[in-house]
């Protein structure tokens, strides 16, 4: 992860642990052996994954459902809410989503419908992300304090 999506990382998490309660939240933190790059660990897990300008980001929603069907999630997590939070790179300039970001939230959709105790949302970051060494736009941390409203509404606090 480059530094501008590891800022915006960071500042999700601090913003997270402001906004929701009852909640530990960390950034890389393993479930399985696969870090998850915003989570809130209480009595259950809210899994939080920033999809910047990742080639395939359907691949982090099957690794991660992946690790939860393989754990013991009842008494190793309680539950799960598992937030893919996709940036302004899976837009199409002619509108709605590309294939990528569709698929992703087609295959996160269904994967938690079939692993009990999880549930799916899929939420956008309205930042275009810069190319690696490229500078955040001016008003990033306005729309990481945005989403992070909505994945405090996904998880189910306010």
């Amino acid at each position: 992860m480059g530094e501008a999506a590891s800022r915006v990382q960071r500042r999700l998490r601090e913003r997270l642990a402001s906004a929701v309660s009852g909640r530990t939240w960390h950034t890389e933190y393993p479930i399985g052996s696969t870090p998850v790059d915003v989570a809130g660990v209480g009595d259950d897990i809210a899994a939080v994954e920033l999809e910047w300008r990742r080639a395939d980001p359907a691949d982090n929603t099957v690794t991660l459902f992946r690790e939860l069907a393989a754990s013991d999630l009842d008494s190793t997590y309680g539950s799960v809410t598992v937030v893919q939070v996709f940036s302004r790179y899976y837009d199409l300039r002619s509108g709605g989503h590309s294939t990528k970001r569709r698929n992703a939230e087609f295959v996160g959709e269904r994967i938690a419908r079939t692993v009990p105790g999880a549930s799916f949302a899929a939420v956008t970051l309205d930042v275009d992300p810069p190319k690696r060494g490229g500078d955040l736009p001016a008003d990033w941390r306005d729309a990481v304090d945005d989403v992070a409203d909505r994945v405090a509404d996904a998880v189910g606090e306010e």
